[in-house]
């Protein structure tokens, strides 16, 4: 079983590099927090796969993140509004790790950042 944690984006932003890596690890980092521990070890051992897909607006990302939350551990990064963008700003979610497998059923139609 390959597993792989997803990072999805919100292209519509305009983001600069520094602060999607940023918003990406902040989503990373989190949503371990709603994974088993022996997924996690297990991730860990494979090499801790990620693929980072972009979404083109705040309503799709919203969409999307309320549509698998019921099924896929995940978690949805709002900005603070401190450097580039708007307070309040949904920035990306993460999801996983999970089975690729299960990840393309939900995450295949997207594009990679």
């Amino acid at each position: 079983m390959e597993l792989t944690q997803y990072i999805i984006m919100n292209a519509s932003l305009g983001m600069g590099k520094g602060k999607l890596v940023a918003q990406g690890a902040h989503a990373a980092v989190q949503v371990l927090e709603k994974v088993d521990e022996k997924i996690i070890l297990e991730w860990k051992q494979q090499g801790m796969k990620k693929i980072v897909l972009k979404i083109n607006t705040t309503e799709e990302l919203l969409e999307l993140f309320q549509q698998i939350k019921k099924e896929l551990p995940c978690t949805l990064i709002t900005d603070a509004g401190k450097t580039q963008i708007a307070s309040g700003s949904k920035t990306c979610f993460a999801s996983g790790p999970i089975e690729e497998s299960k990840g393309n059923k939900y995450f295949g139609k997207l594009k990679l950042l």
